[in-house]
């Protein structure tokens, strides 16, 4: 098999991934959260890293990936600015309406195009522009009802925003630059983040819910879920660095607009959540938005990839044919002592003779 072959398949395989265990955790904490009352998210997310972190230490004593250490300031760095932008999403989802909270979360895709554009030169052409603008509109038409807005609730958006975008984008471009697997990275930042949210978690959620984490009663039933949700987490950590390290931090976050009308058609169907035309018909423009953007990151991979192929190709012939290396002063003879070119043969005269 090809390396693009098992590329594909490798991408395929933690799109799905983070698709299944993203679905499967947002299940399990709404009926943690909803019917069992354990509404501490942000204490949650904390142990949700430290099991998270536990599961890879141990996957690293069985040899099961390599431990590789690099600059440790910019994965401390990175650590506290994951956990912090989770911490205010926390806090944004409480100081404002749901509406209000899913135009944040729709926002972090345009900023993150922005961000990338301004700081990494990246170029979006006009087809991926457009696919992003049908999924967003029909993500904000299926779950945006209500936008009530207040001064408080609008900063801790925008900061949550901003946190987000960075995050996501270190996420890709650390891998890269340190040539680190997404697992490498997840297990040297996730104790960073776990004590983030470790330290401020009982705090944002004593002041969200006026309730102590401590104090709760933690009977059998809401240990079960919260051990369950913290296995789960596991998966949803591993394929979010994955899922961002192969593609990008924009196709991360179109998945997770995919995985919203995944989870709302879910609760339809299992917690007969309340359900209308207005959800239907956005996730139907949300979907058709998906598959745009999906075809046209795939147009625009092999045509990348046929350009690439084209440029190899060129750079074989010209070295294997000795008229071209010549002439480009690339053949071995082409250079004499001291960077002199040593006199060789006018192509033009021996073409005449």
């Amino acid at each position: 098999m090809s390396e693009g072959k098992k590329y594909q398949l490798g991408t395929i395989g933690a799109l799905s991934l983070s698709v299944v265990s993203s679905v499967s955790i947002v299940i399990c904490n709404k009926a943690l959260i909803s019917t069992l009352g354990f509404t501490f998210a942000t204490t949650l997310t904390s142990w949700h890293l430290l099991v998270t972190f536990c599961s890879l230490h141990i996957a690293l004593w069985m040899k099961w990936f390599e431990h590789k250490p690099f600059d440790s300031r910019a994965v401390m760095g990175f650590g506290i600015l994951n956990g912090t932008s989770i911490g205010l999403l926390n806090l944004s989802l409480g100081f404002n309406s749901v509406g209000f909270y899913q135009m944040t979360k729709l926002a972090i895709i345009p900023c993150t195009v922005l961000l990338e554009t301004l700081f990494f030169r990246k170029l979006f052409s006009r087809n991926i522009q457009i696919s992003l603008v049908v999924l967003l509109l029909g993500v904000g038409i299926a779950t945006v009802t209500d936008l009530q807005l207040n001064v408080l609730g609008s900063v801790l958006s925008l900061l949550a925003i901003v946190t987000t975008c960075v995050a996501q984008i270190m996420t890709n471009t650390i891998q890269k630059k340190f040539k680190v697997s997404s697992t490498q990275l997840l297990y040297q930042s996730c104790p960073y983040q776990a004590i983030t949210l470790f330290v401020t978690g009982p705090f944002v959620d004593g002041l969200l819910t006026k309730q102590n984490v401590f104090a709760f009663n933690y009977t059998p039933q809401v240990l079960a879920f919260i051990v369950l949700s913290c296995l789960i987490s596991v998966s949803v950590n591993f394929s979010t660095f994955l899922v961002i390290g192969k593609t990008s931090p924009v196709t991360y976050q179109v998945l997770g607009h995919l995985k919203t009308c995944l989870v709302l058609g879910f609760g339809y169907v299992l917690l007969r959540d309340p359900f209308s035309w207005r959800n239907i018909l956005g996730i139907l423009i949300a979907i058709v938005g998906m598959v745009l953007y999906s075809y046209c990151c795939s147009i625009e991979s092999q045509q990348k990839a046929s350009a690439e192929a084209a440029q190899i190709s060129q750079a074989k012939e010209a070295e294997s044919d000795p008229l071209i290396s010549a002439e480009n002063g690339s053949g071995i003879l082409a250079e004499g002592v001291g960077g002199v070119r040593a006199p060789g043969w006018n192509s033009n005269k021996d073409l005449r003779a």
